[in-house]
């Protein structure tokens, strides 16, 4: 297999541990995260002063001449197909798409094909440089299936690296937008009831529970309050359709990002998502309370009204700011176009 060589010079005042000094000083075109580098080193691929280093804790003295020697990464085993992408974003480092529902983020036994994954290893090609030593798209995080918005793919072991690093701290600004059944509304005396939810200043609902996988069905999160993960939801309304309100437009945000957070939440809350089929349900509304183009929209609306419309966060290598936005997609404004219709007299 072909590989590359890295060299160079440990700069004044080297932190005490060799694994350290090399991240300090290892050229940031080389693209190497200090897991790569961890590896590296346990692997026999770093060379000080000519002699192997095999000890990361051993002493890095200044001026030591390094040599990193790095092996191509290897094709990855998941084919790339020439699938359309709306790329929001892309340098060298990541790319941000608008995921359409129905697509899968990654390849698995139901869905071996088709997937993001499969559309960025064609659109990359050799631009990706390579994540955990296979050249492939780091993902960092999803969203399912039937819910549409953005994403943010690494393309390099050091994005890859600080992206990861920026979700385990909950500090990536996500905003969703969804349409609901009823209003979750302060005034309603039914969520004063519901545990774990709460109200914050300007009619803002907090919810905050655990979630785990389902005893009976594992395809479904169940709301927990001990034995399962934390999980922080605050969703407020934007408009509500008819009259009496019987839906409404919500923006939704991640204190945490767990399985189908929002969705376990919203339905936790009395609140599912229209056309949810797992957790939504088949809800009754009046037929007074919409237009009877609504009740065709909800009738006929076969995902979860969920879409991931603002990412934000640093850029791993640059540390620049950068925030993006998505409109909602075709179907969610059709389905509000009908919900806003007035109810014939």
């Amino acid at each position: 297999m072909a590989s590359r060589r890295i060299e160079f010079v440990i700069a004044d005042n080297p932190p005490k541990r060799l694994d350290k000094a090399i991240a300090r000083d290892v050229p940031e075109e080389a693209n190497l995260s200090r897991t790569r580098l961890a590896r590296l080193i346990e692997s026999g691929g770093v060379e000080v002063d000519g002699a192997v280093a095999s000890d990361a804790k051993a002493r890095a003295p200044e001026g030591a001449q390094i040599v990193i020697t790095v092996e191509d990464a290897e094709e990855s085993h998941i084919g790339p197909e020439d699938i359309a992408l709306d790329v929001i974003y892309e340098d060298a480092d990541l790319i941000v798409i608008n995921k359409p529902a129905g697509m899968v983020v990654h390849p698995a036994p139901g869905s071996p094909s088709g997937t993001l994954v499969n559309a960025l290893l064609h659109h990359c090609g050799a631009d990706l440089s390579g994540v955990g030593g296979v050249k492939r798209p780091g993902i960092v995080h999803r969203i399912d299936k039937e819910t549409s918005g953005l994403l943010v793919v690494a393309k390099s072991d050091a994005a890859h690296q600080g992206l990861a690093a920026q979700f385990e701290r909950h500090s990536v600004e996500r905003y969703y937008q969804a349409v609901c059944y009823g209003v979750p509304d302060a005034n309603d005396p039914r969520l004063r009831g519901v545990r774990g939810a709460s109200f914050e200043p300007g009619n803002i609902l907090k919810l905050t529970t655990q979630l785990a996988r389902h005893k009976t069905d594992r395809q479904r999160q169940a709301v927990l309050f001990e034995g399962g993960r934390h999980a922080v939801t605050r969703a407020r309304i934007i408009e509500a359709f008819g009259a009496p309100a019987a839906a409404s437009l919500v923006e939704c945000w991640l204190e945490t990002g767990r399985t189908h957070q929002i969705r376990v939440h919203m339905a936790h809350a009395g609140h599912g998502l229209l056309g949810d089929p797992t957790y939504g349900g088949k809800r009754k509304i009046s037929p007074k309370a919409l237009s009877a183009a609504g009740l065709v929209a909800i009738s006929n609306f076969h995902r979860q009204a969920l879409h991931a419309a603002v990412l934000g966060f640093e850029h791993p290598v640059s540390g620049e700011m950068m925030r993006f936005e998505a409109p909602l997609p075709e179907d969610m404004q059709a389905l509000i176009a009908a919900l806003r219709m007035p109810v014939a007299m």
